[in-house]
Order: C-alpha cells, then sequence, then structure tokens
C-alpha cells in the first residue's frame, strides 16, 4: 500500500527509470513508485520528465503543484481513474437525491461531532452546545446546524475576534491544509472511477471539486487540530511540512488503526457503497487513537 508523501522544495529534475522516481538534484534520490501515494512539487524551479507523469497518473498517485509562494495551486487528475469509469459516471449521475440528503446528512453530523471532540480534547466548555447541535439535526441539515456549529466552534478555538475571511497567518494555515485534504480527496474519487464535478451537496459551477468538498467535512478537524497545537510566528516550510504530516497521522477506521491517508481511502469507498446500495450504514468514520 502507497503511504509515502514526497515533498519535492529544491530545485531538482525528476525522472522515471526502472519503476523509481529519480530526483535529480544536489544529490540524487531514488524512490520506488509504489511506496508514493502524493507527490507535492513545493518548488517552481523542479521539472518532470513527460514519461514520470505518464507513470504517475497510472499508479494513480496524486501529483500538487504548489506557486511561487509555495502554496498549493493545481493538481494532476487522470481522464480514466478505474477501468469502468463510464459506468461509475452513469452510476453517479443516477443516485437517488434523497439518498444523496441522506448521505449528506451523515457527513455533516459527523462533522459536527469531530468539532465537538476537539474542543472537548483542548478543555472548551462550547463542546457542549455542539453536542446539542448535533441532537437538533434534521433531514439535509435544513435549519444549518453546521453553520451555528462552525461559529462556536471557531471562536472557541481560535479566539472571538477570529474570521475565516480575515488575511493572516492563521487563516493561510487552515487554507494550506485545507487544499492538501482537498488534493487527497479528489485522488480518491477519481482512483473510483467518479468525477469530482458532481456533488451531494456543494453545487457551485465554479467549483470543479464539489464532490471532494463535499467527502472532507469530517475530516477538516484534523487539520485545525494541527493549527491550533502550531506556533504560528510565521508560516514557511517548516509548517508547511507539519501540516502535511497530518496525513501520517494515526486514527481508527473500521476497527483498525490506519495512517489517515489511508483512512480517507476507506472512508471515501465506504461512502460511495452507502450512495450505490442506498445505506448509510456502511460509511465508515474515522475517531483519532486515545
Amino acid at each position: 500500500m502507497s503511504w509515502r508523501i514526497v515533498v519535492i522544495s529544491q530545485r531538482a529534475k525528476l525522472d522515471l527509470k526502472l519503476n523509481y522516481l529519480v530526483v535529480r538534484g544536489d544529490t540524487v534520490t531514488k524512490i520506488h513508485l509504489g511506496e508514493i501515494s502524493i507527490l507535492m512539487i513545493e518548488n517552481t524551479a523542479v521539472s518532470l520528465t513527460a514519461s514520470l507523469l505518464s507513470e504517475l497518473m497510472k499508479r494513480k498517485i496524486k501529483v500538487i503543484f504548489c506557486d511561487e509562494k509555495r502554496n498549493p495551486s493545481s493538481e494532476l487528475i487522470p481522464y480514466y481513474g478505474s477501468h469502468d469509469t463510464s459506468a461509475k459516471v452513469k452510476d453517479q449521475l443516477a443516485w437517488k437525491l434523497s439518498t444523496k440528503d441522506l448521505v449528506w446528512t451523515e457527513i455533516v453530523t459527523e462533522k459536527i461531532r469531530q468539532q465537538k471532540n476537539l474542543l472537548q480534547l483542548r478543555g472548551h466548555s462550547e463542546a457542549e452546545m455542539l453536542e446539542e447541535y448535533i441532537s437538533q439535526i434534521e433531514f439535509k441539515d435544513i435549519t444549518n446546524r453546521e453553520g451555528h456549529a462552525a461559529k462556536v466552534y471557531f471562536n472557541a478555538l481560535f479566539g472571538m475576534n477570529f474570521t475565516r475571511t480575515a488575511d493572516n497567518t492563521l487563516n493561510a494555515a487552515l487554507n494550506y491544509g485545507y487544499s492538501i485534504l482537498l488534493s487527497t480527496f479528489n485522488r480518491e474519487i477519481a482512483a473510483n472511477g467518479y468525477i469530482t464535478q458532481i456533488g451531494l451537496y456543494h453545487d457551485n459551477m465554479f467549483n470543479q471539486f464539489n464532490f471532494a468538498s463535499d467527502l472532507m467535512e469530517p475530516f477538516r478537524p484534523m487539520i485545525d487540530r494541527q493549527v491550533v497545537e502550531m506556533t504560528l510566528q510565521n508560516f514557511e516550510h517548516e509548517e508547511k511540512m507539519q501540516i502535511v504530516n497530518v496525513l501520517n497521522k494515526n486514527v481508527i477506521i473500521d476497527g483498525k488503526k490506519n495512517f489517515l491517508n489511508n483512512a480517507i481511502k476507506i472512508y471515501c469507498k465506504s461512502v460511495f457503497d452507502a450512495l450505490h446500495q442506498e445505506d448509510v450504514s456502511l460509511i465508515r468514520f474515522y475517531r483519532n487513537e486515545l
């Protein structure tokens, strides 16, 4: 099972040789492609061969490109993530609205539950209010408990003056982490033969990743936890690598310990099964280790 998250932060040339990623910089490093789950190109001075890119796509390795500020700006998604992509897309378009709404209700509920768990872990009394919101959630969250919970949650976690629209180091760290999560979920959607544009709840015509925006919601608190535990006087390479490493954190899913990166695979597959079989009990959510 692939597990490595490879970040290229210095000027280098990347090519392919005998199923190995070869990184030619000040030194030459070789990494077997079978070990890689995500390749992040953080430096704009990196060059890659077409043969390497082609093989990375065949192996469903997520490739993320960063801009001149070293923030994720784009990613590679294969045209065909699965041998039966056409059938999967037809299936996706035929999912019943009622089933999609049920799945979305489960996802929103779990998101608030994970937020509540983080507040409890950090000793915030506002966790009790989020527990109350969970009990009040209705079908499709028509009363917007998610929005109310978010306000309470972020103010408790980051202070009463915090807003998600502010241009500051804290939001830069959160946005960076959420971008990494989004790319990871896009990888799983494409690898399973589905398309990222058609979501369950998110339906923005300008968002190419509506489906990933839906699926990633319960995993956002993993990024929030990492950010709140960091000393963010600056947000540069070292801090970014701490956030990327969240994907290597251990969690429990389906009764077993897994890296978060692999837990996302299990969770996504369970959501796809739930939508296909119209059975939300099939969804597998993660929990943090005690």
